[in-house]
């Protein structure tokens, strides 16, 4: 008895050295198959994270993101939009615009209609450009794709230096004697016609805004106004109740001149511009001159259609801004509409 309580302390506890851990079992393996495979993240989050990488470690401007390519709309939780660069939202539906608009006040709204990647970049940049959200000389990112869920290209760009984007930015503002509404109006009505045609045929047209009264001196009526005698309330190209009226005369040959705060001034109008274009791209023919002269003349800007191929051009200064070429329908690069 003695000895056994010799072994322990005062306190009747066991000395430390006598004190034993008891033993653990090593923690068991997983195997692979158990653990099963890493969790796949969706692609779109996947370019959504490396355009963020590319704007904030190449230290651009602006990133401009087409929303209807994004798997889930929030995905957008992962954006700084009080960041050091200028996110603007891009959307085709009403849905992804209502959702988008929660974010930010820094969104575009592009037409639904079938367009090209590059057509769609195109688009979207040129509006955010009309609405003063990008400037000549602006580096930004943008990630598009062709429907939803299938955010899958990338393309780096500066304002200015991108030759088949804008081929002369370094001019006045786009929208300097015309409302931001009615150019953003005529080319989304210029891009419906140029999708839709008329009747099942291609349509081509021109559109010449604003500096109508200087338009007017180069000008002469091919056909009687259609639009004379109206006040001007009945005849602005805001107005939603324009939009067939404009569709259906779009068939008459001649141009639609237009006031900068959207009044309809004539249809049917043939354009005299005394100055001749000099460079004009190879392969246009009279229409396109003719938009390249009165814009030349005067301080409007004129939108063509192609009847041949259903391209949409912007004309200014006597000069080709840009141009949005029309989806084929066979085209795989083809940004279709949104189902309903």
């Amino acid at each position: 008895m003695a000895r056994k309580n010799a072994s322990k302390s005062n306190d009747g506890a066991l000395p430390a050295e006598s004190r034993k851990e008891p033993r653990r079992k090593p923690a068991e393996k997983k195997s692979a198959s158990a653990k099963g495979p890493p969790q796949a993240s969706s692609l779109s989050a996947v370019m959504l994270h490396a355009g963020l990488e590319v704007v904030q470690q190449c230290r651009l401007r602006a990133m401009l993101l087409y929303v209807d390519g994004l798997v889930d709309a929030d995905e957008l939780q992962q954006i700084p939009f009080d960041g050091p660069f200028t996110v603007i939202l891009i959307v085709r539906s009403e849905s992804c615009d209502q959702q988008a608009r929660n974010y930010t006040e820094k969104v575009v709204r592009v037409p639904p209609i079938q367009l090209t990647r590059n057509g769609q970049i195109k688009m979207a940049v040129m509006l955010a450009f009309s609405k003063r959200l990008l400037r000549p000389g602006d580096r930004f990112v943008f990630l598009t794709g062709l429907s939803q869920g299938k955010l899958d290209t990338m393309i780096v760009m500066e304002v200015g230096r991108e030759y088949e984007m804008f081929q002369s930015v370094d001019q006045p503002p786009l929208t300097e004697h015309i409302r931001r509404a009615v150019f953003e109006r005529v080319l989304n009505l210029a891009l419906e016609l140029a999708a839709e045609g008329r009747e099942g045929k291609p349509s081509g047209a021109i559109f010449v805004l604003g500096d109508s009264a200087h338009v007017l001196e180069n000008t002469r009526q091919n056909i009687i106004n259609p639009f004379k005698g109206y006040p001007e309330q009945q005849r602005n190209i805001l107005d939603d109740a324009m939009t067939e009226t404009v569709k259906e005369f779009s068939s008459i040959d001649g141009a639609f001149v237009i006031k900068g705060t959207g009044t309809i001034v004539s249809a049917g109008t043939y354009l005299l511009p005394k100055l001749v274009p000099e460079e004009l791209p190879q392969g246009l023919g009279a229409r396109h001159a003719a938009a390249a002269a009165i814009t030349a003349a005067t301080k409007s800007i004129a939108i063509t259609i192609s009847e041949s191929t259903g391209t949409v051009r912007i004309w200014r200064q006597g000069k080709l801004i840009t141009e949005i070429e029309k989806a084929k329908p066979s085209s795989t690069d083809m940004v279709k509409p949104e189902s309903p």
